[in-house]
């Protein structure tokens, strides 16, 4: 199956939603942005990591803080997507700032030691009955949370047989007297056919809930013989007994709302649809409104872009004529300076005719040197070339002999008897033909 990205994101939200209950978060606050809208954005971060925020307007009228930018806090959020974007976000419910003193101190030390030992484990948990045959309410008879769950058991499940165990719910001792209550279930839960605990208390300040944060009551929940929900204070409070339960509700009715679910399926089921219907209808506007506040903050008057793009051409234009001034500038600094050259390096003939004067005597000179000298060498070579020319030898009464063929004769071996010889004398040339010849080892 191939899925669009509006369904895989729809998926991952659902999947976030579902996976993820509302949980405290703590962090610094940053790029804190109120929209028109009245809806406050924000990015919550610490050293290693951040995680965008979205804090709507129902339930920023509810905080009594000013939140800003650098503030450390702590969001009770909702874990889910924008589906437009894709962008993983926390959606808030309340806000608080970081840190409310040695109490809560305690409480995370304890939470973090019994979880360390199991005793939250997931596996460890038991899944109430969804017809129980009678219900017990371990709560104080003058709270107003029990008259809340009466009141809902006697809309919803008006048979079911409900046995307060009375406790005081908080004040010293308080807690004690809890663990001391639901031990009691194990003696009386089968005579009274009880199957299920409801431990309930209404809202109030953190010294107020104490009680149920402490280690007897968790321990005393995790030895019930009978699965334990737990319903104490409003929405946003956290107790350790809520962790140790074996079912958390939000509220006190909500408590008795899972312990009748049962009983009241099929109204219930269409209560949850419509209920599903509102919350998808709501996160529907609230998406359009994010979008439209993302929108609302990325446009710009169409007066305040004329006026960013007057700036801008006002200030192209005096880059222009400073350009313009200072390139023009330059130009007449190299004009002037090139002309400066250009004087500097004018010719004056008359100031170098004397010494071109001189050069020229000086060269005339030279020159006749020059070609007396070679005058007196060529006589000298002309007359070495007149006693080497062969005409000059043969005008001194010598004469050359060639045989037949034209080679020069030196001695009278070269020659044939009866042969014929050239010989060139210096006016004229003989034949003559060889009678004789005389070797140098003849006598004369």
């Amino acid at each position: 199956m191939t899925l669009s990205v509006s369904d895989l994101n729809r998926l991952a939200r659902e999947a976030l939603e579902t996976g993820f209950p509302p949980l405290w978060v703590q962090g610094e606050l940053s790029n804190v942005t109120h929209a028109p809208s009245g809806h406050i954005y924000f990015t919550l971060k610490d050293a290693g990591a951040q995680v965008r925020c979205t804090l709507w307007r129902s339930r920023a009228q509810r905080i009594s803080i000013s939140l800003r930018a650098g503030m450390q806090v702590e969001l009770r959020a909702q874990v889910t997507l924008y589906e437009p974007r894709g962008d993983y976000q926390l959606s808030v419910e309340s806000v608080r700032e970081a840190g409310v003193g040695h109490l809560f101190d305690t409480f995370v030390r304890l939470k973090s030691r019994l979880e360390a030992e199991g005793l939250f484990a997931a596996e460890h948990k038991r899944s109430p009955p969804h017809y129980p045959r009678g219900v017990a309410i371990i709560s104080s008879p003058q709270a107003a949370a029990l008259k809340d769950v009466c009141a809902s058991f006697a809309r919803r499940a008006p048979h079911l047989k409900l046995v307060l165990l009375p406790t005081p719910v908080q004040g010293d001792g308080a807690g004690a007297r809890i663990a001391a209550a639901l031990d009691r279930l194990a003696r009386i839960a089968p005579a009274k056919g009880l199957d299920v605990v409801l431990l309930v208390r209404g809202g109030g300040s953190i010294e107020d809930l104490w009680a149920f944060n402490e280690e007897v009551v968790a321990r005393a929940i995790r030895r019930c013989a009978l699965p334990v929900i737990s319903g104490v204070g409003h929405e946003t409070d956290f107790t350790i007994a809520d962790f140790a339960a074996d079912l958390r509700a939000t509220t006190p009715t909500a408590a008795a709302e899972l312990a009748s679910a049962g009983f009241y399926a099929t109204p219930d089921l269409l209560d949850r649809r419509h209920i599903a219907m509102q919350r998808a209808m709501q996160r529907r506007l609230n998406t359009a409104q994010q979008q439209t506040d993302r929108i609302v903050l990325r446009l710009t008057h169409p007066r305040q872009r004329l006026a960013d793009s007057r700036a801008a051409v006002n200030a192209l234009a005096r880059r222009m004529r400073i350009a313009m001034t200072g390139h023009t500038q330059s130009l007449a600094s190299q004009r002037a300076h090139l002309g400066a050259r250009l004087s500097a390096l004018r010719p004056t003939p008359a100031r170098y005719r004397p010494a071109l004067d001189a050069m020229h005597s000086a060269l005339r000179r030279t020159v006749a040197r020059q070609l007396s000298q070679r005058r007196s060498q060529l006589d000298a070579i002309a007359a070495h070339l007149d006693h080497l020319n062969p005409e000059a030898v043969l005008s001194r009464g010598y004469s050359i002999t060639r045989d037949e063929n034209g080679r020069i004769l030196r001695e009278a071996a070269a020659t044939a008897a009866n042969s014929d010889i050239t010989v060139q004398l210096h006016r004229g040339k003989l034949i003559a033909r060889i009678t004789h010849q005389y070797t140098a080892t003849d006598n004369d």
